[in-house]
């Protein structure tokens, strides 16, 4: 009677097939509804196509003082002062004696990617994480050192990727990679970030922890911090398409007009293959408030002047 009583082996396999396919319909009803509700309230105003890239939280290793392998300090901002120096001056000790140190890691190249970044975590030796922020920059010129590069022919141009500027510093003397580091001149200060959890993400422009794969980083004249966007392009990795609500959370100095996007993608080995990778096409569709649509598109009325039509006329 006992072994009577026992479910035969299949049937603890039928429950969770059910249980996961009414969670499936839960979250396909969720998304119905959600599509719905914003197709009732919001109006899509199409930015254009332009190129979508990607970034990501870096991690690194370091110490909160020089020792051993953790030689190469990371800066808080200076005092304010007209004409900092650019990214060679200060790695040859401009800014020294001024304690602007925040922590010491293993690897010149990965300081500067953090920096291109312009957020990271920092693995210390003794199991701490310290999470750094955007603080600043010495306002000199981003110039990418992808681009020499390529005019130099070390890289093709459709080969260009993050991965590819890394194979190539890893393979070059210590004295030339670090004299194309100093191709760009720019050179980003951070702050420490307290109070975030391992599970949430950098603080953005916007002020809130990104979130992987949902956060864009825009072009603030073009489109508002907190805005809507819907994103058209695909995964540099797969190919497959990538259409998805998205919000405009933090924006960049390569971050210019108005198509021009940079999706965050976490953190993690995923997230720097992707972000590393991706120089997609894209287009851009910000959602507007349809009562604020209606606004905006009786102003571009009365703003936009009749079109001359005489014979001759563009």
């Amino acid at each position: 009677a006992a072994f009577a009583a026992t479910p035969p082996p299949a049937e603890p396999r039928r429950r969770r097939l059910t249980l996961a396919a009414a969670r499936a319909a839960q979250v396909a009803a969720r998304e119905a509804a959600l599509r719905r509700l914003i197709e009732q309230h919001y109006q899509p105003f199409a930015m254009g196509q332009g190129l979508i890239t990607g970034y990501y939280e870096p991690e690194l290793r370091g110490a909160e003082y020089p020792t051993g392998e953790y030689q190469v300090p990371l800066l808080a901002p200076p005092a304010p002062r007209p004409g900092l120096p650019d990214r060679a001056a200060i790695e040859a000790g401009a800014l020294a004696g001024e304690r602007l140190e925040i922590v010491f890691v293993d690897d010149p190249v990965d300081a500067f990617f953090l920096q291109i970044q312009g957020s990271g975590r920092v693995k210390l030796h003794d199991g701490r994480v310290l999470r750094l922020g955007y603080a600043g920059q010495n306002g000199h010129p981003y110039r990418p050192i992808g681009r020499f590069l390529i005019e130099r022919g070390e890289v093709p141009r459709e080969r260009m990727s993050m991965q590819a500027i890394r194979t190539w510093l890893a393979a070059a003397a210590p004295q030339e990679a670090g004299a194309l580091l100093r191709q760009n001149p720019a050179y980003v200060f951070f702050r420490r970030i307290e109070g975030l959890r391992p599970e949430e993400g950098p603080v953005g422009a916007l002020g809130v922890p990104l979130a992987p794969g949902r956060s864009l980083a825009v072009d603030p004249a073009f489109i508002p911090f907190g805005a809507l966007v819907y994103l058209v392009t695909k995964d540099p990795v797969t190919g497959a398409p990538i259409r998805r609500l998205v919000h405009a959370q933090d924006t960049g100095g390569a971050i210019r007009g108005p198509a021009r996007g940079d999706l965050f993608w976490g953190w993690g080995r995923a997230a720097t293959e992707r972000a590393g990778l991706m120089q997609e096409q894209g287009e851009l569709f910000v959602l507007v408030p349809r009562a604020r649509a209606v606004v905006q598109e009786a102003a571009h009325v009365v703003a936009t002047p009749p079109r001359d039509t005489r014979p001759g006329r563009p």
